[in-house]
């Protein structure tokens, strides 16, 4: 996790860091010992006695700082139980699928379908009143939330490449656990101990409001709980008996409850509200003339607090090509992204200005944004099988995508799909098919086809030939090199395999550390390279060796 803290997670930290100063420091800030008769009973706000004295005339301030000590210890040990419960419930069942794990999800499932508060009671009753009692009801009702969240992260993590890696290579269970899968889900398990302390503590309330807890101890729930035996709920004492304790679970809770709200947007930013305020807008912001439909100017990104790409600056004029190349991590797939306003979660333009079409993209609102997006500019993803429904047959998402971007009735949709799949040099017979009935340079004329239904006016295209034999690669850089004849397209092609963009590209561009290095005319980048990282690249491109006759 990276980056500074957000607005929710600051002010939950500040709150809950000052009602654990209360706490931890109870002894110095209580006017007096929370047991003492100090004052007559049942007395009324004063100036020794701030919220007035309860039924036997001990001090309501010093339960309520005393309250928040035990308040907050079983919530935070209740919780522990039930993260350390959950965790390992949902490392076993994630981990070792099959029965182990049909039997332990179904467990949870029981847990999860009782209804919380009348089973706390229930168990409650029959355990007896008392701290321990408390602590071992809540994490024995909360550990089965976590489990089901942990499972889920589980399940994934242990299908990564790497992790099967790991695997073929002999790894134990225990070494893939501790080494590869429990770090993957910490960045969850954070936010889940965290929201678990918010129930807990809420749970504990109830629990020592119902009489399960112990009496001999000073929590907000006790508090309530006597206010309620000494009918202070019917009396004006309730203002100062009742509300103290009540608005401190409250605040308790709601820092807790912020808390958990900023961990999960931290470890999962795909939550987060990352609508820039410059993107507001009330009305459409001015065309700018850019001079070519495609410009950027000095463009960086950044990944939480890290910059990516630095200072990036290009054009793609109408009917021309421009080839990004560049190894794995330069930041080329990044700049591909953001002139196509399709950053991840955790990415964020941090200066300069992509102009499309004459558009900023930075000054556009969420509207502004979609009707750019397969108008204006279009992607062209790596992966054609990911981008493709499966369950859907290729000429229903061609129309689907030609019906995105205009009135239009399902038949008109459709004779137009038939179009572009023939414009892309598909068979339109083929409409009928699934995308798995498709070999894979077949699924990529699909995804340009959809790419092309709006007409867009710049195409971005990021490894398009990735994952394709040598002949369908020829034959896709035929089609992306005719679009661009017979559309006057620009064309932004990002790719690692420099002598495929040589064929294509009219100039090209070298990425390397989120920098562009060099750029220039494709004939000239390739016979006198200036930049040595340019000059690698020309000098790793593979010849075919000379015969050897024996």
């Amino acid at each position: 996790m990276t980056g500074g803290l957000n607005g929710s997670l600051r002010f939950g930290i500040v709150l809950l860091a000052a009602i654990a100063a209360v706490a931890l420091g109870a002894e110095f800030l209580a006017p007096y010992d929370p047991d003492a008769r100090v004052g007559v009973p049942f007395g009324t706000p004063s100036a020794e006695h701030p919220l007035g004295t309860n039924d036997v005339g001990q001090d309501l301030l010093s339960e309520l700082i005393f309250g928040a000590r035990v308040s907050l210890t079983v919530g935070i040990v209740a919780a522990l139980l039930a993260t350390g419960v959950g965790l390992l419930v949902g490392l076993v069942a994630g981990y070792r699928g099959g029965r182990t794990d049909t039997v332990l999800m179904r467990g949870t499932d029981v847990v999860l379908a009782l209804p919380v508060v009348p089973l706390t009671i229930v168990v409650g009753v029959f355990a007896g009143p008392g701290l321990a009692t408390q602590i071992g009801i809540i994490g024995a009702v909360l550990w089965a939330r976590v489990a089901r969240e942990l499972r889920a992260q589980v399940l994934s993590v242990r299908e990564r490449d790497h992790v099967q890696a790991t695997r073929a290579m002999g790894a134990g269970s225990r070494h893939v656990l501790a080494r590869h899968v429990l770090p993957a889900v910490t960045p969850v398990l954070a936010p889940q101990f965290v929201i678990a302390t918010k129930v807990a503590i809420g749970l504990e309330a109830a629990l020592a409001f119902l009489g399960l807890g112990d009496v001999t101890t000073k929590s907000w729930g006790t508090t309530l709980s006597l206010a309620h035996a000494r009918s202070a709920f019917l009396t004006d004492a309730w203002l100062w008996w009742v509300l103290p304790p009540g608005l401190a679970i409250a605040a308790t809770v709601l820092a807790f409850a912020m808390i958990g709200q900023g961990l999960e947007e931290r470890a999962r930013p795909q939550l987060r509200d990352h609508t820039p305020p410059a993107r507001r807008a009330t009305q459409a912001p001015p065309r700018v003339d850019g001079g070519h439909p495609l410009v950027v100017e000095h463009l960086s990104v950044a990944y939480g607090g890290r910059e990516v790409v630095h200072d990036v600056t290009l054009h793609v004029a109408a009917g021309e090509t421009v080839g990004l190349v560049g190894g794995s991590g330069s930041g080329k797939s990044t700049i591909a992204a953001a002139v196509a306003t399709l950053l991840p979660p955790a990415g964020r333009v941090t200066s300069g200005r992509i102009l499309v079409d004459g558009h900023d993209t930075a000054t556009l609102d969420a509207p502004g944004l979609r009707a750019l997006r397969g108008r204006t500019v279009a992607f062209v993803p790596q992966d054609a099988m990911s981008a493709l429904n499966p369950v859907h047959t290729i000429r229903a998402q061609v129309a689907e995508a030609v019906a995105a971007h205009g009135r239009i009735g399902p038949e008109a949709a459709r004779a137009r799909a038939d179009a572009l799949l023939a414009d892309v040099g598909l068979d339109p017979a083929r409409g009928a098919d699934h995308p798995h009935q498709l070999s894979g340079g077949m699924r990529q004329r699909v995804v340009i086809a959809i790419a092309l239904a709006a007409d867009p006016a710049v195409l971005i295209a990021d490894e398009p030939t990735s994952g394709l034999d040598v002949l369908a690669q020829d034959t896709l850089l035929d089609l992306l090199a005719g679009l661009h004849a017979r559309r006057r397209i620009a064309i932004l092609v990002i790719s690692h395999d420099l002598p495929a963009v040589a064929r294509i590209a009219h100039r090209i561009g070298v990425v390397d550390g989120g920098r562009l290095v060099e750029i220039g005319e494709t004939g000239r980048v390739l016979d006198a390279p200036a930049h040595p990282r340019t000059r690698a690249l020309v000098a790793a491109v593979p010849t075919l060796p000379e015969p050897v006759i024996t």
